[in-house]
């Protein structure tokens, strides 16, 4: 059971991770950003 729980976890840590360097590839400035094409790295505002 414990070892089920391990490997999702290591799953999603996984994909995460990917999905990270994958937009960092891409020179995508902010991740989670809904205008991470055009923005200029200036992500404190707070909608």
């Amino acid at each position: 059971m414990d070892i089920i729980i391990i490997a999702i976890i290591l799953l999603i840590v996984s994909f995460a991770v990917f999905y990270i360097y994958k937009a960092k590839k891409k020179g995508n400035k902010c991740i989670g950003c809904p205008n991470t094409n055009i923005c200029s790295g200036n992500c404190t505002d707070k909608l």
